[in-house]
C-alpha cells in the first residue's frame, strides 16, 4: 500500500505520482491528507479514485469516512483517535475496507472483533512521517505478534525501505510505505522494485 504525501518530493503533482504508482503495480493507494478541509480532500478524493479504478487499484481514505463514502472509495484506514470500527462497520457497504492502526496484540484482537479487515503495525523502524516516532521503533516481531493476535492481515509501517522491507515480508505481513515512494525521484520505480521484492502482483490489501 502506497500512502500519500500531498506535495510529492519529485515535484509533480500527486495525481501523476498516483497514476506512476498504480501503473507500476502498486494494488492498494492510501489518501494521507492531515491538513486538507473536508471539500479538498473530496476533490482530491475523487480524482485519485478515478485514477485507481481504471488500473484495478483500491483507494483508501485515511480518517475520514465520509469522504471515502462520498467518492465511492474502497476502504478507510482508522486510528485509535478516529470513529471506532465497529461504528464505520455498522454504516459502510458490507464489502468495504476498514483498517485500523494497532501495534497492541489486545487492542488488534478487539479490532477484528469490531469488524476491522486488516491492520496498520508500526512504527516498525521508526518513521519521520508522524511527529515524535522518529526514534520508536516496534520492529518486525511485534508485527509477527500482532498478525498472530489478530489472524488480520497486516501491513507493516514506518520506515520501510528497500533495504529492510524483506524483514517485514518474512512475517508474512505486507508493507505499506509513504516516504520511501514519495520523496524518490522515480516513485513508480520504488513501486516496481518493492513489488518484486513482496513476489506479489496487483491484490486488495
Amino acid at each position: 500500500m502506497v500512502i500519500t504525501h500531498p506535495r510529492p518530493a519529485c515535484g509533480r503533482s500527486l495525481e501523476q505520482v498516483v497514476a506512476d504508482c498504480v501503473d507500476a503495480g502498486a494494488p492498494a493507494i492510501q489518501l494521507r491528507d492531515k491538513t486538507a478541509d473536508g471539500r479538498a480532500l473530496t476533490a482530491t478524493a475523487a480524482r485519485l479514485r478515478a485514477t485507481t479504478k481504471s488500473a484495478g487499484a483500491a483507494l483508501i481514505v485515511n480518517d475520514r469516512l465520509d469522504v471515502a463514502l462520498a467518492v465511492g472509495a474502497d476502504g478507510v484506514h482508522l486510528g485509535p483517535d478516529d470513529l471506532p470500527v465497529s461504528a464505520a462497520r455498522a454504516i459502510a457497504p458490507p464489502d468495504f475496507l476498514i483498517g485500523y492502526s494497532t501495534d497492541d496484540p489486545e487492542e488488534a484482537r478487539r479490532a477484528a472483533a469490531a469488524g476491522a479487515d486488516y491492520l496498520g503495525v508500526g512504527a516498525v523502524f521508526g518513521t519521520r512521517s508522524k511527529p515524535g516516532l522518529a526514534n520508536e521503533a516496534i520492529g518486525p516481531d511485534r508485527v509477527r505478534r500482532v498478525r498472530a493476535a489478530s489472524r488480520l492481515p497486516c501491513l507493516g509501517i514506518g520506515g520501510i525501505t528497500l533495504q529492510n522491507a524483506a524483514e517485514i515480508l518474512d512475517t508474512a505481513a505486507g508493507i505499506a510505505v509513504l516516504s520511501s515512494v514519495m520523496s524518490a525521484s522515480d516513485p513508480g520505480a520504488v513501486v516496481r522494485s518493492l513489488l518484486r521484492l513482496a513476489g506479489g502482483g496487483r491484490r486488495r490489501p
